[in-house]
């Protein structure tokens, strides 16, 4: 995401609903490169290229501003879920890769917002606006991706503890974004799938290729 200084005729031309994208996604920068506690309307303001002035038409305050970031990583990240879960699947082992992928979709998996969704998670415990946005989004994950889960057992007929296997599933994206964010020369978006990938083949062998080749078979083999 590039910073660039916006032209001064865009300054006054742009629509409400751009400028205000414009404001977040600097936010993001700013938090990124400054921390949450760091990151003020200042630091935004010469991200964006932009005045004070017009961050305080658009949100008032540092507080709303932050709120409306973070509501924008989660609006963001739901967007692009529902789609996955909306898209035509042959099973739901296809349905359950294809919600991995997710996680590691570039748009998603950038640095900046990883640190963005980090910094909002490490204050969500004494933030209850931060907590509940963070909560829906845990929420949610969480109870679909044990629920694909539960229905693979249920058609391979596998002995295996559902609520591990969707934990260690959720732990291990979770955990992987924070490599991801910390040692980005180290481990890639692709590696953190396949890992993920080999984890359910694992656990569902009869769902999901061999580690070697990650995909997901379409069912379980006869």
């Amino acid at each position: 995401m590039g910073k660039g200084v916006t032209s001064k005729a865009s300054r006054r031309t742009a629509p409400p609903a751009q400028r205000r994208q414009q404001l977040i996604l600097a936010t993001i920068r700013s938090i990124a490169s400054h921390g949450l506690s760091d990151t003020t309307m200042s630091s935004v303001a010469k991200e964006a290229g932009l005045s004070q002035g017009i961050i305080n038409l658009h949100f008032q305050s540092k507080d709303r501003l932050l709120l409306e970031t973070l509501r924008f990583v989660v609006d963001e990240y739901r967007t692009y879920w529902r789609s996955a879960l909306s898209m035509e699947h042959d099973s739901a082992a296809e349905q359950l890769a294809a919600l991995v992928g997710v996680d590691f979709e570039k748009a998603l998996c950038d640095r900046d917002k990883l640190a963005v969704w980090f910094a909002f998670w490490g204050e969500s415990k004494s933030r209850p606006t931060y907590r509940k946005l963070c909560a829906e989004r845990d929420r949610d994950y969480e109870s679909t991706i044990r629920a694909l889960c539960q229905q693979i057992t249920k058609e391979g007929d596998y002995t295996v503890d559902v609520d591990a296997v969707a934990r260690g599933l959720t732990a291990m994206c979770q955990g992987f974004w924070l490599d991801l964010l910390v040692s980005p020369r180290k481990f890639s978006r692709d590696d953190a799938q396949r890992m993920c990938m080999i984890h359910l083949a694992a656990a569902f062998p009869d769902h999901f290729a061999p580690p070697d080749n990650p995909a997901p078979v379409a069912g379980k083999h006869d």
